[in-house]
């Protein structure tokens, strides 16, 4: 009897141990084994595209976000592949299973709670510390490293780039930040001998090209505005005297009239302070320019980026210094200078030869029809959005080359309401010189902005005559 008692006490122990192992496992797990790991691998290491039938899911957790993942799996995003994973085997691209929403909600938050990575480093990249530059930065650095001859992007309304590799074109919506953080540092970790590329960049370029494939589809991605940070309320223009001293006066001169000791031995020239009415200046290209440098906002490369060496506090004093001690020409100087040129702000006509545009590009037409939103979007460029610097902060709000920086400027900027001046002027040697900046001129190079958008602009232009 007591042999008969234990033996179903064991075997009420064992059907009662079963149901707590049922009860415990994850339904979503359970779900993922069902319908997933026939294609997608959950554990163990890295394996070459060429040995698995589709992406590893080891680190799907820290990948996706919830969010998509769930409409992916019901059916609702675009394919990932616009070829197939395998495209030793097939070119065509392949569909994926789609489930219950249920089914994908469960799946989902598996993937969030158990498919996580160590070697992703949560917060490794803040982005609600990233910047617009630091996006335009980002995009060159995905072109220029080829990024772009395999995911394909939307750029500007139009779909380019390669399809060899996943779709980038909503990127910011799909992935986790820091996984593509993690990623990007050394893509073969996740993809070994799958055709993935490292790319020779710092640690401030894999920021900025991290943080502008998290912009991707991202209509509202709020970017950092560090001017209107702390940085810019606890300023110290005595602070920023000494750091003037210590880094600016080499090129600009003790006293900003671009005389420093360096300054012999640079052309273009480094620019005359004095000569420039700080005060007026647009907080933004001003922080831009200093701490990005002269290249990422058009200007001069010689001029450093000196963000990592000034931080944004010694930034923002050395602007503060700047406002308080460079006001521009006196107005003695001014009326000397008019004078001296008979080239004031707004004169009709300018006389003034300014570098031809090549052959193929000086009598190409504006391909962009001349209507409503085009024109829309051409002020909006002008008046407030381009970059690095709004045209009418030198050409004047009505394009009469009357804007605030104008009476500082030697010559001063176009004037786009003089007809006498501007029918000579063609569309391509107008988007030229907007492009690549006019020599000799404070024109800086508009390289970051898209085509469109200039030719919106010269449309805008036109229509101020």
């Amino acid at each position: 009897m007591r042999k008969l008692l234990l033996s179903n006490l064991l075997i009420l122990i064992c059907i009662f141990s079963a149901k707590i192992s049922v009860a415990s496992t994850d339904p979503g797990k359970v779900l993922a084994e069902k319908k997933c790991a026939s294609c997608h691998r959950f554990v163990g290491e890295a394996k070459s595209r060429f040995d698995i039938k589709a992406p590893d899911l080891m680190w799907g957790g820290n990948k996706y976000q919830v969010s998509w993942l769930k409409n992916f799996l019901q059916g609702n995003e675009q394919p990932l592949y616009l070829k197939n994973y395998r495209w030793d085997q097939t070119r065509k691209p392949q569909k994926h299973l789609v489930i219950s929403k249920a089914e994908a909600h469960s799946i989902a938050n598996y993937f969030s709670k158990s498919l996580m990575d160590s070697r992703v480093k949560k917060g490794a990249l803040d982005l609600s510390l990233f910047t617009q530059m630091e996006a335009t930065l980002g995009e060159q650095i995905f072109k220029e490293h080829s990024c772009s001859a395999c995911h394909q992007i939307n750029d500007d309304g139009k779909l380019v780039g390669g399809q060899q590799s996943t779709s980038f074109v909503n990127a910011g919506k799909r992935y986790n930040v820091d996984w593509v953080y993690r990623f990007n540092s050394h893509p073969p970790d996740y993809a070994p001998h799958s055709g993935e590329f490292v790319a020779d960049v710092s640690q401030e370029g894999l920021r900025f090209v991290t943080g502008y494939i998290m912009t991707l589809g991202v209509d509202d991605f709020k970017f950092y505005e560090p001017w209107k940070d702390k940085f810019f309320k606890s300023t110290s223009a005595k602070r920023g005297k000494q750091t003037y001293k210590e880094y600016c006066s080499q090129c600009h001169g003790a006293t900003g009239k671009g005389d420093g000791p360096a300054a012999s031995s640079l052309k273009p020239k480094p620019a005359i302070h004095a000569n420039i009415a700080f005060d007026k200046e647009p907080e933004d290209y001003l922080y831009n320019i200093v701490f990005y440098g002269g290249k990422a906002v058009g200007k001069s490369p010689f001029m450093p980026y000196w963000g990592l060496t000034l931080k944004p506090q010694g930034v923002a004093d050395v602007i503060a210094y700047m406002k308080k001690t460079f006001k521009g020409p006196s107005l003695q100087a001014k009326s000397e200078q008019v004078a001296k040129d008979s080239d004031q702000p707004g004169l009709c006509p300018q006389l003034r030869k300014t570098p031809q545009a090549p052959g193929d590009i000086i009598n190409v037409k504006n391909p962009l029809e001349s209507n409503k939103k085009n024109i829309r979007k051409g002020k909006l460029y002008f008046t407030q959005k381009a970059k690095p610097l709004a045209c009418k902060h030198c050409h004047g709000l009505k394009g009469d080359g009357k804007g605030a920086k104008a009476f500082n400027m030697i010559p001063p900027p176009r004037n786009f309401t003089c007809a006498s001046t501007m029918n000579n002027i063609t569309d391509g040697q107008m988007f030229w010189v907007i492009k690549n900046g006019s020599p000799n001129t404070e024109m800086q190079a508009y390289k970051n902005m898209k085509d469109k958008q200039i030719w919106q602009m010269i449309l805008y232009i036109r229509e101020l005559l």
